[in-house]
């Protein structure tokens, strides 16, 4: 292996595990200092004005039925993106919530896909989508390679749950570090369904 292979590796290894000492927390911190052009309000949603979002990244792969999902197929709707895993508590609270938003916006324009984490196979986030009452598709991710192709400084996904709204043209326009509520849930993505 290569001086650079083993370089990349333990960056992802180090990312990797820094996303896991933080995982499954109910709160977290704004994304830090400098430009960020984020603001968090004092629900713990952070939002970034229609003009100076960042692109998500691509959001690509298996979901956990075996299914090909690109969520840039989706671009021109507003996409909900809930980064979860079976075995966090606070994912099961926040399921109810999503399961039930997402079928009311189903027909607005708004897409939800979930990202699973962490699982080591599909067969817990399939039972954990049955019991949930969860009928949009999720990707498989293992590893958490997904959740490191977003820059730093921008809406990134720092705990597990978090929950992204992307807006209609596949720009990150908010973000949770917690489990939401059903209202909370719905007022992240309001605003960016009212954008012209």
């Amino acid at each position: 292996m290569s001086t650079r292979s083993r370089a990349v590796l333990l960056s992802a290894v180090v990312a990797a595990a820094a996303l896991t000492l933080s995982a499954c927390g109910s709160g977290g911190t704004s994304g830090g200092g400098g430009n960020t052009n984020f603001v968090t309000g004092n629900n713990g949603i952070d939002t970034v004005a229609k003009g100076h979002r960042a692109a998500a990244p691509d959001l690509s792969g298996k979901t956990i039925d075996g299914k090909t999902l690109d969520v840039a197929d989706y671009k021109g709707k507003v996409v909900v993106v809930n980064i979860w895993g079976s075995w966090c508590s606070p994912c099961r609270a926040e399921g109810p919530n999503f399961a039930k938003v997402s079928k009311e916006y189903a027909t607005r324009g708004v897409q939800f896909v979930g990202i699973n984490t962490r699982d080591t196979s599909t067969t817990p986030a399939v039972n954990f989508e049955k019991e949930q009452g969860i009928t949009y598709p999720s990707l498989y991710d293992p590893t958490g390679k997904l959740m490191l192709r977003f820059k730093k400084g921008t809406l990134n996904p720092q705990l597990i749950p978090t929950t992204l709204v992307i807006d209609r043209d596949g720009k990150l326009a908010a973000r949770a570090l917690q489990a939401l509520s059903e209202d909370d849930l719905v007022k992240m993505i309001k605003p960016v369904l009212a954008e012209k």
